[in-house]
């Protein structure tokens, strides 16, 4: 999706657990924008002290934020449009990835603690445990009035999430030439 300068640029946000990463995936498959998760961009030490239960602090997560705005950036300059799963936890971390685009929305999956740990104990082959939970919840800052930040109860099914981003966001729907439009919106 191009069109408008820099694009348009969408961070889904929230613990771990939410549901950042289908839910992303899910406004790139129906909108074209490009997706990319955010746990790609941590550095093998950042990944290492989270597999061992050891919460990141705001040293470890200074270069990661940076990283990202640069591929945000990056994208803007090409006229591209993203969406990106990351967790954004703080105003100042989401600060950073302001920095990237003139203009970036952010779609907070928020909901209870018990269903978010539910589904962490449920995944597989990811490297942040369930026990991170309680230190993410107490990063967590709350949107604040001057943010443009969606919220959305996670409890909803996944195809409810995107579609009501998807809506609420004005973002057009987008269907791959000689395709059927499919995907998480019907």
């Amino acid at each position: 999706m191009t069109g408008e300068p820099g694009g348009r640029h969408v961070v889904v946000m929230g613990v771990s657990g939410s549901g950042k990463t289908t839910v992303a995936r899910g406004i790139g498959a129906v909108t074209g924008l490009t997706f990319a998760e955010a746990d790609e961009f941590h550095s093998p030490e950042n990944v290492a002290l989270m597999r061992s239960g050891v919460p990141l602090d705001d040293s470890n997560r200074r270069p990661w934020l940076a990283d990202i705005a640069l591929w945000i950036a990056a994208r803007a300059a090409e006229g591209r449009s993203t969406v990106l799963a990351c967790s954004a936890l703080r105003r100042s971390y989401r600060d950073v990835l302001r920095q990237g685009a003139p203009q970036v929305d952010f779609v907070h999956l928020h909901g209870p603690a018990e269903v978010i740990r539910e589904r962490m104990a449920r995944r597989e082959g990811h490297y942040m445990p369930a026990s991170l939970l309680d230190s993410q919840l107490a990063t967590l800052e709350p949107a604040e009035p001057d943010e443009s930040v969606l919220v959305l109860d996670v409890s909803l099914p996944p195809r409810a999430l995107v579609a009501i981003a998807v809506r609420r966001l004005g973002l057009p729907l987008w269907t791959p030439v000689g395709k059927p439009s499919e995907g998480m919106l019907g």
